[in-house]
């Protein structure tokens, strides 16, 4: 099953003359030369010789490999080959490029062990603990308080310096992903770079507070294109059997992003240190330029953003291009593009996320939902070409697969932000210690999508079996978590939980990316990816703010009954109310010599009991995601003109060999 797909006159009883054709002529659907007019998607669907259908155009496609059988759907006799091919050295500069940008992008957004312990040493405000931004940093997170320090700020204001980076990031994803599909995915490769360069260039030269979060909205505007370029580039420029393997390397880049981009800015900071003497600092608040200082660990990001965007764009071929994407100029493009449904998305997730950063705050979020509905609006009556296609709104498929990554980042994020958390407060360990437990979690994360993608995604079509079974493992290791989640337990135990968590992510977030690229139509898979991103992308904000009110909940809970049976009392003193509050800032208070060997045990048995509940409460949602990811089926669309496309293939085989039987 999974074959090629034989055409409708073979299925009628008619004389299969699609093998002798194939024989005759030597090609494969996949076997046309690719030129600037060939689509470039043609994993599962893509135009034969003499096709002029667009992949991202219609979505015409003549050879579709797609079966309703979830187990095999969508295997080839024959590895489909890339849509371009490149040589080896174009190959090494693409990835070196590509894994530059990555770097920068993953180094500013995502926790690593050495800037999760730097928060919780610095950050007394247990709020602090629930910012999606202010704890989603890696190198950053190592210099926060130098900036703080440097443009007189407090930790109120110093959450921003993430949150404008991660907003924007988020929020302008999807908009990347269509942009692809109107412009040559090639051409946005400088814009990106320009933008992470300039955002770069901003905050090594700010002179306020508002001059550095203004560079971070900059490079978060050109971090939002990073994933989905790389993506779109592991799409096009690999084959079928080398695409899963691909994904999973990329996905490892981000992870190496995450572990050693605090280790980067820590190595860099003794050495070139934080300011030097430069040659201006734009002061925002007078318009004016002094010379005052530059903070060399922005500015160096510059030249390595546009080394790195140069790389890329020089390497990829330039008939990278779909037909649609090739033809008409740059005003015909522009017209193209429907901007009143950008700004409303954009809008709704701007308000979104900002409703989840610090306390939750309901009025942003409730006019996300207003916003969120006009949009839907003005994409369903409008416009004509909407920023987000009709056929992916209204995909049942892709919309639940998303909310299905959803529930698995929140999930993981519970791992990533409270295991360090554990290590400190119940196994007493050194910070720098108790931050490393991430090292195993996430190593696991890059080798379970590189090894299956490697052993398994080698082929184009459905893989509904093998992310249910993945999701069911990722939750498996969460419930196991809340099991070793006890100070009596080795430790060793829970370092293998976490890895098996860490693989378990890696290999489904590889299996869902190729099951929803089956599930998309030919023509919508950039946005479909960049959308799929940017749910990924609210996992940390929903991770950290429902999962931090999970966990303090229960933490305070269990302090409070805890020293209630140590002091008999039938109510807490003043001076427990303060130690509670201090013990719920400051996880390593429990082994700091602070409180005697009672106090202690108390300490150390709520934060094990709040971090079972956390875990516990991640496990459900994991199951919850599997139901919804078994919803989202595994039948790939149809795509529009398949079946006039195939009735003309139909005529045109049984005309070329109608004399093949009598000869």
């Amino acid at each position: 099953m999974g074959s090629g797909r034989v055409p409708p006159a073979t299925a009628r009883g008619a004389v299969p003359t699609a093998e002798v054709t194939s024989t005759i002529h030597g090609l494969g659907p996949d076997d046309v030369p690719a030129t600037e007019e060939t689509p470039l998607l043609r994993s599962s669907s893509s135009s034969s010789s003499g096709s002029s259908s667009d992949t991202l155009g219609d979505g015409s496609a003549l050879w579709n490999t797609t079966s309703t059988n979830p187990h095999d759907s969508g295997i080839k006799d024959a590895a489909d080959p890339p849509s371009l091919r490149i040589g080896p050295s174009r190959v090494v500069s693409i990835a070196v490029s590509l894994w530059l940008l990555i770097f920068l992008q993953a180094s500013s957004e995502y926790p690593s062990p050495l800037a999760f312990m730097h928060l919780v040493k610095h950050h007394a405000k247990p709020s602090l603990f629930l910012l999606p931004a202010a704890s989603s940093m890696s190198g950053m997170a190592l210099i926060q308080g130098a900036i703080a320090a440097e443009l007189h700020t407090y930790d109120s204001s110093a959450m921003w310096f993430s949150s404008a980076y991660l907003i924007p990031m988020s929020s302008l994803a999807p908009v990347a992903g269509r942009l692809a599909t109107i412009f040559a995915p090639r051409a946005l490769i400088l814009p990106v770079a320009a933008f992470l360069a300039a955002g770069g260039l901003l905050c090594a030269t700010a002179g306020s507070f508002a001059g550095f979060v203004a560079g971070r909205v900059v490079a978060g505007v050109g971090a939002a294109g990073v994933l989905t370029l790389a993506i779109i580039l592991g799409l096009e420029l690999t084959s079928e059997r080398t695409r899963g393997v691909v994904m999973g390397c990329i996905n490892a880049g981000f992870t190496l992003g995450v572990s050693f981009g605090a280790i980067a800015y820590g190595g860099l900071m003794p050495v070139i240190g934080w300011v030097c003497p430069g040659f201006f600092t734009c002061e925002w608040n007078t318009g004016q330029f002094a010379d005052k200082t530059q903070r060399p660990l922005f500015w160096i990001q510059v030249p390595v953003s546009l080394a790195a965007g140069l790389g890329v764009y020089l390497s990829v071929p330039e008939s990278m291009g779909s037909g649609a994407a090739t033809r008409g100029t740059w005003r015909q493009k522009l017209d193209r593009i429907d901007f009143l449904g950008a700004s409303l998305l954009a809008l709704t997730i701007v308000l979104f996320l900002y409703g989840l950063v610090g306390d939750i705050q309901a009025l942003p979020i409730l006019l996300s939902l207003v916003s969120l509905l006009v949009f839907l609006l003005v994409e369903y009556r409008l416009v004509e070409e909407p920023i987000i296609p009709i056929k992916v709104l209204s995909s049942r498929g892709i919309l639940l697969s998303c909310l299905a990554q959803l529930g698995v980042m929140s999930a993981r994020w519970t791992v990533l932000f409270y295991a360090p958390i554990f290590m400190l407060a119940v196994r007493g360990a050194a910070p720098p210690a108790a931050g490393s437990i991430l090292i195993p979690t996430n190593l696991g994360f890059a080798l379970g999508g590189v090894i299956v993608g490697w052993l398994h995604v080698r082929r184009s079509g459905a893989f509904w079996l093998p992310s249910i079974v993945s999701l069911v493992f990722f939750s498996a290791s969460l419930y196991g978590l809340s099991l070793v989640a006890s100070p009596s337990l080795p430790v060793e135990l829970f370092v293998m939980v976490v890895l098996v968590n860490g693989l378990a992510t890696g290999a489904g977030l590889n299996y869902t990316l190729a099951h929803i690229l089956h599930l998309s139509h030919a023509d919508t898979r950039y946005v479909t990816t960049s959308l799929l991103g940017t749910f990924r992308g609210f996992g940390g904000s929903f991770g950290t703010a429902i999962g931090g009110g999970i966990f303090y909940r229960l933490l305070r809970s269990n302090l409070e009954f805890g020293f209630f049976e140590l002091d008999g009392g039938t109510h807490l003193s003043e001076y427990r109310r303060k130690m509670i509050s201090k013990l719920i800032s400051s996880p390593g208070l429990a082994y700091d010599g602070f409180l005697d060997a009672a106090e202690q045990n108390v300490a150390v048995e709520g934060y094990a009991g709040a971090s079972r509940g956390v875990w516990q409460a991640a496990a459900a949602l994991g199951f919850i995601t599997v139901a919804i990811q078994a919803a989202t089926g595994w039948t790939a669309p149809h795509e529009e003109g398949d079946s006039e496309i195939d009735e003309e293939e139909a005529r045109i085989i049984i005309g070329e060999n109608e004399g093949v039987g009598e000869a």
